[in-house]
């Protein structure tokens, strides 16, 4: 066993990284600290995991097997369990063993493992039938035990977002929590290692005080550096050099691998994604160079050249001068995203609006026997004086959660009675109204002819090639739709919703830089004078060495500088403008306008957005925001425009930790001296202008030798920006300020933020400040300063709860969708409908709104949603056969609506299929019930798509009944005729007319399969 000992975390992370690419087989294991003192997240959990399995890694290793271990000083010296209570932790488990579920249960109990409803995070376990499911603490997916009886009959991986299976198994080792509560064991990790290790220091002389050391003198010793104290050692000496700049000067490049190549060396050029080794092989074609050896899906964090081999290793992010993210196995990648599912899930008790008899109370799912003594599941809900309805689980679709305005009670209705029909017309009517102007301004926008940006040039790759991190995949996902609208000649208008510091502002630089190669403009406008700076420099950085000319317009300009710059914008001599929403005047003229990007559009006021409005029917429009205001995000779910979401981290950052904390002066001593310890800077946020002095003396007094700073709103606009760049430039360690510091001030060194009295705060502005800090690779910390929680409004203890809860990063969608949730989106359309929203809730009224936009998209030629025009929406389905999930096959009340609820919604054969398939690998193999419910709901997709308003599938007869309308237009449809001529030439179909109703009877149904059968071949 070979354990490399490296000074810090961060390079001991990227040596294991290294090596994981370079050796074979799973053979290397990172150990860090536990992360006992980090908040519950992917990130501890991540730590907590590579720990683990490398302890038990440890203890399994046999001398002849290759194991590495790379670790650092505080991981080895933190405390481990007693080695009998490591090896006890380990429960090795194999398909054909067998065992009972009451023995799984009691041994994982025994271990500390938590028993849930769906496994998301290590030390869970859950049991559905003959399925179990296990989350060890050694590995970064769950696993999913299949049972015949008491025996495994398979084992599989499976992704918990998805809660699908991925890989099948052999054999998997279980293991309990090892790095927990083991205070006071008096024994590290470097105890455990077995004998023969060989151990790869840095050097002693760092390590010498260290409680480990001891132990490591016990094992042979190799120092990559000469300890000073050094006698005796045998000295090996390489001759390596490190990889050379080439500064992105590929003419350079190309010379270097030329030399080399003819020199005799092996050139390696390792690159994690294709594309990138196939731009670097591109060029080198182009410039006549000789073509190295490639190595793809593998990288290095440092090339290098060995003189000695004569070999040259040579990473691809160095030659492109970009930052290397650092990839770390057995990272947990949960996903703590909060759904839209979440949101409408339902409780019993819970106020639910069914869209044809108004608001009720949710009883809960129900059995009820049919006439024929069938039992059915139906939902219950209860109206006013007690009335009952009973929903059936294929009309889910009809009810909807009440959301309206926190705290206050709806009005039930009463069944039977005219208010809810009348407030339902009132709704639609005045939702038109309002909605008109934007399904006109959608539908101009989709009928009007924008410009046809042209496809990428090698200036854009050069562009891209140069940016400094690798790019997420959402990142690319996000660029390539922007890039994708721009190139339609439809004028674009997406919104990029992406977390604070998740690269949105270079997808934006990458669409600025893409229209000034089609000699457009481009406008950017922010919400503050200090943005507009940050962006001036962002851009001007990212585009300083190609044909593009940016300025900015801010009060911090000169009134001569400006108007210079107003007639160079009319020349057409700039480019891209950056500023504020002063650059909407009249006084501004853009010679050829073609892009328009706003950020964080819902800091603009009334006039401002007007005047947008105008804009973007002609112009590409791109939208950033962290948190999207909920009207802005409703539009975008409900395809008014479109919407791209980033939500994978930057390289290395690490989520932000957020605690809700009292005014409570030596606490907040204590926290801010241990950033300034560690070298950092402290924002304190306190939103009143003249109680910042009073502020400002307390902080004083309790830390005198801090250099703190204020800066508000009210200040000369000079004066404000030589603040901001001396607290940047690390001048102060403080910055005491309002909120104006809310919108994109990136300063890494600034990685603890204090918000005082944050129960005032709105949910999208704590999230926007939270993401001040933690903008760099160092462990950041947002305190929420409150008075005791009782005295605050439970809107605003739900506002804390949320934002403490969502501390991951990539969280600012699900904020936004906490923040509907929270605030019921009263101000959806403005104040007037905040009334409608308390009558119907929040879902319903959404409905309608949707309806209401589809009938004036139909009225004005375009429709926001492209949905096939059927004669029927809506196909009832009878039938004497169960179509249910059974108790006994998912107990869990939530889940099995979510369930009814998908299926419900569901429009062809190959997504219930494919749903069908996903249902037996959660849950096994499904019952008859369940199957039956699958045919049900394909018959009632089927019927509508041939005009059948009921089918009726009873005692082996089949019913399908036509449209009841004789005036119908179905009536002259090709459905109708191609329908005719099937039934006359099959024998087997009856057509009959009874009652004015038109119907098809089958006889010999026998069952829902054979049904769904005899009405496809109508089609």
């Amino acid at each position: 066993m070979h354990v490399i000992v490296l000074p810090n975390r961060e390079s001991a992370e990227y040596c294991a990284a290294d090596l994981y690419h370079l050796i074979e087989g799973d053979r290397v294991f990172f150990l860090p600290e536990s992360g006992k003192n980090v908040e519950r997240s992917n990130y501890k959990s991540s730590l907590g995991v590579q720990r683990t399995a490398a302890i038990a890694q440890i203890l399994a290793a046999y001398s002849s097997d290759l194991l590495i271990i790379v670790t650092y000083p505080e991981a080895l010296s933190e405390e481990i369990p007693a080695t009998d209570t490591i090896k006890e932790a380990v429960m090795t488990v194999k398909i054909g063993d067998e065992i009972s579920h009451e023995e799984i249960i009691r041994i994982l109990s025994s271990r500390g493992f938590e028993k849930v409803d769906f496994v998301s995070s290590p030390g869970q376990y859950a049991i559905r039938g003959s399925i179990v499911d296990i989350f060890s603490f050694s590995d970064n997916y769950p696993y999913r035990f299949s049972f015949w009886g008491n025996e495994i009959e398979n084992i599989h991986s499976f992704d918990c977002n998805t809660q699908l299976s991925k890989e099948e198994i052999q054999q998997v080792d279980i293991v309990s929590d090892v790095v927990g509560g083991v205070a006071g064991s008096g024994q590290n990790v470097a105890g455990i290692f077995p004998k023969g290790s060989l151990i790869w220091l840095d050097s002693s002389d760092m390590y010498a005080s260290e409680t480990f050391f001891p132990l490591l003198q016990e094992f042979q010793d190799i120092y990559i550096d000469t300890p000073l104290s050094h006698g005796g050692e045998d000295f090996v000496t390489f001759q390596i050099s490190p990889q050379p700049s080439f500064n992105k000067n590929f003419e350079l490049l190309t010379e270097d691998i030329r030399s080399r190549i003819e020199n005799n060396y092996t050139v390696y050029i390792y690159g994690e994604k294709e594309s990138q080794l196939e731009r670097i092989r591109s060029i080198l074609s182009q410039n006549g160079g000789l073509i190295p050896q490639f190595v793809p899906g593998k990288n290095i964090h440092s090339g290098f050249i060995d003189a000695q081999d004569r070999i040259c290793c040579y990473s691809d992010h160095e030659i492109f001068d970009r930052f290397h993210r650092v990839s770390i196995r057995r990272t947990v990648e949960k996903s703590e995203q909060l759904t839209i599912n979440d949101l409408n899930s339902f409780n019993i008790g819970d106020y639910v609006v069914h869209i044809d008899h108004g608001v009720g109370i949710f009883g809960g799912l129900v059995r009820m026997r049919d006439d024929f003594g069938r039992m059915r599941e139906v939902v219950k809900i209860t109206y006013k004086d007690g009335d009952v309805v009973f929903v059936s689980v294929h009309a889910l679709h009809k009810i909807s959660r009440f959301r309206s305005k926190d705290g206050e009670a709806p009005r039930i209705n009463k069944l039977g009675s005219k208010t809810w029909t009348t407030l339902k017309t009132s709704a639609k009517s005045k939702v038109k109204d309002i909605a008109k102007d934007l399904i006109q301004l959608y539908a101009k926008r989709r009928a009007s002819k924008g410009f046809s940006f042209s496809p990428d040039t090698y200036l854009q790759e050069e562009l891209e090639s140069s940016f400094m991190f690798e790019d997420t995949p959402d990142q690319e996902t996000a660029t390539a739709a922007v890039k994708r609208d721009m190139e339609d000649n439809c004028p674009m208008d997406r919104l990029i919703c992406g977390d604070v510091g998740f690269g949105k502002t270079e997808i934006a630089v990458r669409a600025a830089f893409k229209a000034v190669n089609d000699s457009k403009q481009v406008a950017v406008l922010v919400p503050t004078t200090i943005l507009a700076l940050q962006h001036y420099n962002t851009f001007r950085q990212r585009l300083q060495n190609l044909p593009c000319n940016v300025e900015y317009v801010s009060r911090l300009r000169t009134a001569k500088e400006i108007t210079d710059i107003k007639r160079r914008l009319q020349a057409g001599q700039i480019d891209i403008l950056i500023g504020t929403h002063k650059i909407l005047g009249k006084e501004f003229v853009f010679k050829d306008l073609g892009l328009l990007i706003i950020d964080e559009e819902q800091k603009f006021g009334v006039s401002a957005k007007e005047k947008l409005r105008e804009i973007k029917a002609s112009v590409d429009t791109l939208t950033l925001t962290a948190t999207p205001i909920p009207r802005t995000l409703q539009f975008s779910l409900l395809g008014a425009r479109d919407l791209s979401i980033i939500n994978t981290p930057p390289p290395n950052r690490i989520p932000v930790q957020t605690e809700i904390i009292l005014f409570d002066e030596k606490e907040i001593k204590s926290i801010i001296n241990y950033e300034l310890n560690r070298g950092g800077q402290v924002f304190f946020l306190h939103n009143k202008v003249e109680e910042l002095p009073a502020i400002h003396d307390i902080l004083h007094r309790l830390i005198p030798d801090m250099k703190i700073c204020v800066a508000h709103g009210q200040m000369e606009a000079k004066e404000l920006e030589t603040k901001m760049l001396d607290f940047i430039r690390g001048d102060y360690d403080m910055m005491l300020c309002t909120t104006l510091i809310e919108n994109g001030l990136d300063i890494p060194n600034a990685n603890t933020i204090l918000i005082n009295q944050a129960q005032n705060f709105g949910l999208s502005d704590l999230h926007q400040l939270r993401g001040r800090v933690g903008r760099s690779n160092k462990k950041a910390f947002c305190y929420l300063i409150v008075p005791p929680l009782v005295s605050i409004t439970d809107d605003a203890r739900r506002r804390l709860k949320a934002i403490e809860e969502f501390s991951d990063l990539g969280s600012g969608f699900n904020i936004a969708m906490q923040d509907l949730d929270i605030r019921g989106a009263g101000n959806l359309l403005g104040a007037e409908q905040s009334g409608f929203i308390m009558d119907m809730g929040f879902e319903t009224y959404q409905k309608i709104l949707a309806e209401a936009m589809e009938e004036l998209g139909v009225e004005t030629g375009i429709v926001t949603k492209s949905e096939r025009s059927r004669f029927v929406t809506e196909c009832t389905i009878e039938t004497d056969q169960p179509a249910m999930i059974p108790d006994d096959y998912i107990d869990v009340t939530a889940e099995k609506i979510r369930i009814y609820r998908t299926i419900d919604a569901m429009s062809s054969d190959k997504e219930i299929d494919r749903f069908a398939a996903q249902l037996a690998d959660r849950f096994g193999t499904f019952p008859q019930e369940l199957s039956n419910l699958f045919e049900v709901v394909k018959i009632r997709n089927l019927g509508a798509s041939l005009g059948f308003e009921k089918v009726i599938v009873k005692n082996g007869l089949m019913i399908a009944f036509f449209i009841a309308n004789p005036m119908s237009p179905y009536y002259k449809s090709q459905t109708f005729a191609t329908i005719l001529e099937r039934t006359v030439a099959v024998p087997r179909y009856e057509l009959k007319q009874s009652e004015s109703k038109l119907k098809i009877v089958v006889r010999g149904v026998p069952s829902l399969k054979d049904a769904h059968s005899l009405l496809g071949k109508l089609r």
